[in-house]
């Protein structure tokens, strides 16, 4: 089932998701209405709470096939950081310039509850770290100038005159 994604402006999008119990008998659902969710929209990545739903799960597809990740948690980043223009489904239509590690090292659970740590860089370490930031309430004009998100903003209530 295709699930409704949440705009700019819609608080959920502010709140931090609650760990998940890797036994939870609605994960599999989640992720299949989530993996619907992310191919309609044709994005590369989603988190429960941009469809208002406030658990610690990340699914991503970077052209290797649906990846899910629950609880993830960074537990390294370069030092190296990149600059690369970012888009978000719930702020659709903009793009602004992000600051991002360019390698991370990240672990987690699969919906398996099998442990995995997995190094990402480039575009996987950009999108895990873009999703992961939903889960703790922050959006990509969090992570931009304040020229860009002022940009974004006036866009998305129509600026002025």
């Amino acid at each position: 089932m295709v699930l409704p994604i949440k705009i700019l402006g819609n608080p959920v999008l502010r709140e931090r998701s609650k760990e998940v119990e890797l036994r939870d008998p609605t994960l599999k659902a989640l992720v299949k209405n989530m993996e619907e969710t992310l191919r309609r929209a044709e994005g590369v990545g989603l988190a429960p709470t941009q469809v208002g739903i406030l658990k610690r799960v990340i699914i991503y597809d970077v052209g290797e096939g649906l990846k899910v990740l629950i609880n993830p948690m960074i537990t390294r980043e370069s030092e190296e950081k990149v600059e690369d223009e970012e888009g978000c489904l719930s702020i659709p239509g903009a793009k602004v310039p992000v600051r991002r590690a360019e390698r991370i090292r990240v672990e987690g659970y699969d919906l398996e509850g099998k442990k995995i740590v997995l190094e990402a860089d480039g575009l996987l370490a950009r999108v895990i770290q873009h999703e992961m930031d939903h889960l703790n309430g922050f959006l990509i004009i969090d992570r931009t100038t304040e020229s860009e998100r002022r940009r974004v903003l006036e866009e998305m209530v129509g600026g002025p005159d």
